[in-house]
């Protein structure tokens, strides 16, 4: 992302877009709106749009949010009533048809562009495909760069939107995982310690554990340790403060694996993912064929509603398989102990 930043701030259009993917929780808004401050920090400053689908519902509203502002020239007086200053109506200056690389390619050739859009799993298949097309010939004349940001049904979503080349993103396509233990170790202390607080290691490991190094969880648990300290003004967290603070964590962990099983229910997965889940007990990973067989022995007989069930597993995170692999492709768990409570709970 720094290296496309960097081709940006240059006045040169990165050699590709950057995608996004990876289970909720996982930190993708996180990294949209770092991105968005680095652009607007560099010594060469970048404009950054950050979008939703709900802010781009049709291609009108697209091209708005992306073009060139010119205010209330746009606009001009159709009609005025002397008589009454609320009879004045208005349209826009021009009725010729809005073209989105035509008004990218004015906008970016005055400051480079940076566009990034989240929960794009979502996006309006017209809406994607043409921003997507206009961003290939977007970045053929000017600087310009498209981040997108998803759920792991993402790929199959863009596959929809006729850009085949979308898929050609060279390293711009990034999985977004659990944290490595390091990272979420300073996730954890670094706040705390920039307020003078620490914490010992082996309460650190403990909540390292309890946390799997999911970035939700980890924020969860940097929240309890904080407001323990203000209960107790504790300068050094010590097992026994951890362990107080467990409690809290608990109860927002289990009423996110409810909601999650919920969504599973509501889907008629429930079965599905308890058979998955067993696979996963034993390993960190999982092939086609593991989770294919798992799916068989819970009277998935139909190859078509295996492929259709661990699809649909996949669109919710529940598993994932993590981009940019080489062979073996494997699948991972989105959260790891979520299998855990859909088999006591399916089980239950």
């Amino acid at each position: 992302m720094l290296r496309c930043l960097a081709d940006l701030t240059g006045g040169a259009a990165p050699p590709h877009n950057i995608v996004l993917t990876g289970p909720r929780g996982n930190g993708k808004t996180a990294l949209l709106n770092w991105f968005r401050s680095a652009c607007n920090d560099a010594e060469t400053p970048v404009d950054a749009v950050l979008l939703t689908p709900r802010d781009i519902p049709d291609l009108e509203t697209l091209v708005d949010a992306l073009a060139l502002r010119r205010g209330f020239r746009k606009l001009l007086p159709r009609k005025l009533a002397i008589a009454s200053v609320g009879s004045a109506e208005w349209s826009h200056a021009s009725n010729a048809p809005r073209n989105l690389t035509r008004e990218l390619s004015a906008r970016c050739r005055k400051r480079p562009l940076a566009v990034l859009v989240d929960e794009v799993h979502t996006l309006d298949l017209d809406v994607g495909g043409t921003l997507l097309n206009a961003s290939q010939r977007t970045r053929a004349e000017a600087p310009f760069l498209l981040v997108l940001a998803g759920t792991p049904g993402l790929p199959g979503h863009l596959d929809t939107m006729d850009a085949s080349f979308w898929g050609r993103l060279g390293a711009g396509n990034l999985g977004v995982g659990l944290l490595d233990e390091e990272a979420a170790a300073e996730a954890l202390t670094k706040p705390l310690a920039a307020r003078g607080v620490s914490v010992e290691g082996d309460a650190l490991d403990a909540v390292l554990e309890h946390s799997q190094r999911y970035p939700y969880f980890v924020q969860l648990w940097g929240d309890a340790l904080w407001e323990h300290h203000l209960a107790t003004n504790a300068k050094t967290l010590a097992s026994a403060d951890a362990a107080a603070a467990q409690p809290a964590v608990a109860m927002l962990v289990a009423e996110y694996y409810q909601t999650r099983y919920r969504e599973l229910e509501k889907a008629g997965l429930q079965d599905a993912a308890k058979a998955v889940a067993l696979v996963f007990q034993d390993s960190a990973t999982a092939t086609d064929q593991d989770i294919d067989t798992a799916l068989a022995g819970a009277g998935l007989d139909d190859s078509a509603a295996r492929i259709a069930s661990r699809e649909a597993l996949n669109r919710f995170g529940y598993i994932w398989c993590p981009p940019s692999q080489t062979p073996p492709i494997v699948w991972t768990a989105g959260i790891p102990s979520l299998m855990a409570y859909v088999s006591a709970r399916a089980a239950g």
